[in-house]
């Protein structure tokens, strides 16, 4: 978790520095879940590179590891859900981002391998690879998770969910924005992420004021930091 009123307090120290400019607390919001959802995004991209690259370098070994840490503070297990008629409707989850890994329910239970609509209609057809309670599959299609064999009833998800939003809270005293620390709503990330946060926040409200000085400021103490992990 990163604290919200930190984050605010840093890029307000950058952003009035020198007359720069004023960041609002709407402005901010708006900037710091764009700059939350980006991180998280930039997950899974980097992940997804890591998966294709392969291999047994130690180095990115070591990075997917620590990509796999981040991403396990959002991570979700939900046990026993019902299949109705070999379809599961994932979109009863309200705060879905990404599926991840899906089994038989139980203690024993068996991994659900995803496959397309192409390899299902290929794998149906023959009796060596059609789908059976060992060897279970599902395809996502518009009305959900359809599981096969269809006799699986209850399933159990891992997923990914959507970080709540952040939100800088605050009260008004004499014309004055104060902070509001019970209705505030902090990052949902990894502490780490707090210097890439304050990064993105100001990106995006350099181009927001049409200042193009903050806009490389933060590009550049991005570029730095980015060298610095470089070097460790």
């Amino acid at each position: 978790m990163v604290n919200i009123d930190t984050v605010y307090q840093r890029v307000l120290a950058f952003a009035n520095k020198e007359q720069r400019g004023y960041v609002t607390p709407q402005e901010f919001n708006l900037f710091a879940n764009q700059a939350q959802m980006e991180i998280l995004n930039q997950y899974f991209y980097d992940v997804n590179q890591f998966g294709v690259r392969g291999g047994n370098d130690t180095e990115y070994s070591d990075m997917l590891s620590v990509l796999q840490e981040k991403l396990s503070e959002l991570e979700v297990r939900t046990i026993d859900q019902p299949v109705i008629s070999g379809v599961y409707d994932h979109r009863t989850i309200d705060d879905l981002y990404k599926l991840g890994t899906i089994t038989t329910a139980g203690d024993t239970g068996v991994e659900i391998e995803q496959v397309n609509n192409n390899e299902w209609y290929h794998m149906r057809s023959a009796p060596l690879t059609r789908p059976t309670l060992t060897r279970p599959v599902f395809v996502n299609r518009i009305d959900g998770l359809n599981i096969y064999p269809s006799t699986i009833d209850k399933i159990d998800i891992s997923y990914t969910k959507s970080p709540n939003t952040p939100s800088w809270a605050y009260f008004v005293v004499n014309e004055k924005a104060l902070y509001n620390v019970n209705d505030s709503v902090n990052f949902e990330l990894h502490s780490s992420e707090e210097t890439e946060l304050i990064y993105k926040i100001l990106k995006f409200a350099g181009v927001a004021m049409k200042r193009d000085d903050i806009m490389r400021a933060a590009q550049n103490m991005e570029a730095s930091q980015v060298q610095q992990e470089k070097q460790k």
